[in-house]
């Protein structure tokens, strides 16, 4: 049997293009003791990838040049010498860009399905990565408080969609977020529950935080974009106010041109501010089982909603990735395979 893969093959400068990755048939070898051989259904798209492409020190290894790209995915076990992945098992794991994955048993986690109902990418999404992301940044890193007012960039997104929705079942007082144009923007206030929603396609987003979150202030900002929009943000922030730094998305595919800091700086003395980022990696082993208890209970009892960009076909997944930076993804960008 053979594995289309996706391979990176050079390192993109500013944004990423086709030719920046090729794509490659492996043939598999028989399998081993204790293995499994997964088709996978979905592969993750996530704003980190772009980071991961470049050289240099990180939080996490770059990808190496002319090996598959890796990152989440979920799938059925189609063979296995694995006892306790049997056949018909779906399981997460981060082999990544490819329609079948083969590896030891210990490589794949078995996946306790909420409902027979859910396609199985929720897993990659608000019951997977990007929603216990959600939850860590909140819970452990923003400490949210009831009556909190909290704003969210990057709302549309799939960290955002969920930020916004666990602050309002986790007792925030008011919820704004920022997406672009006012498709995102309605979806976030009809849909997810989100008190304002801000279009910085509009207007500049500094002038309009300032117009709308100004007079109430915001005790909580989750960033996920970076840029404009933390400056914008600690224009409005409370007395006390905290910053989690998620992303900055805004930046990731800079051609290495350095860019302005906020001129605003001096807010962190005045209002008693802090910041801090965070990676959910470090959170982990602390966070997966209440998350998986109180966010499965909160999906059970439907409390939860969610949306995803779906781009078919592992061929499209250059684009898939493109299309993330582009902000044409509402929800979770996943590719189906």
């Amino acid at each position: 049997m053979f594995s289309t893969q996706i391979h990176l093959v050079s390192r993109p400068q500013g944004a990423v293009s086709q030719d920046n990755f090729s794509t490659v048939e492996v043939r598999l070898p028989e399998l081993r003791a204790d293995e499994v051989r997964v088709r996978n259904e979905f592969i993750s798209v996530d704003p980190y990838m772009r980071g991961r492409m470049n050289e240099g020190k990180s939080y996490i290894e770059p990808f190496k040049l002319n090996q598959v790209m890796d990152g989440g995915a979920v799938g059925r076990v189609m063979e296995s010498t694995a006892e306790e992945l049997p056949v018909g098992t779906l399981v997460q794991h981060m082999l990544g860009w490819r329609d079948v994955a083969q590896g030891p048993a210990k490589a794949f986690r078995a996946i306790s399905e909420v409902s027979d109902s859910i396609p199985s990418s929720l897993y990659l999404g608000l019951l997977g990565m990007p929603g216990i992301t959600a939850y860590t940044g909140l819970t452990r890193v923003g400490t949210l408080q009831e009556g909190d007012n909290v704003f969210v960039s990057g709302a549309a997104g799939a960290v955002g969609t969920a930020v916004g929705q666990f602050a309002r079942l986790l007792g925030a007082n008011k919820v704004y977020g920022s997406a672009g144009g006012p498709e995102k923007c309605q979806l976030l206030t009809r849909k997810y529950g989100f008190d304002e929603a801000i279009d910085y396609k509009a207007a500049p987003i500094r002038q309009q935080t300032n117009e709308i979150i100004g007079d109430d202030g915001a005790d909580l900002y989750y960033d996920n974009v970076g840029g404009d929009h933390l400056e914008a943000a600690i224009d409005v922030l409370a007395r006390f106010g905290r910053i989690v730094s998620c992303g900055v998305i805004s930046q990731m595919n800079n051609d290495g041109t350095p860019q302005h800091g906020p001129d605003n700086m001096s807010n962190f003395v005045t209002q008693s501010l802090r910041m801090q980022g965070f990676t959910v990696g470090e959170h982990l082993t602390q966070v997966s089982s209440e998350f998986q208890q109180t966010a499965g209970q909160w999906f059970a009892d439907g409390k939860l909603e969610y949306d995803e960009t779906v781009v078919d076909g592992l061929d499209h997944a250059v684009e898939a990735l493109q299309g993330l930076f582009e902000s044409q993804n509402i929800g979770k960008m996943v590719v189906r395979i």
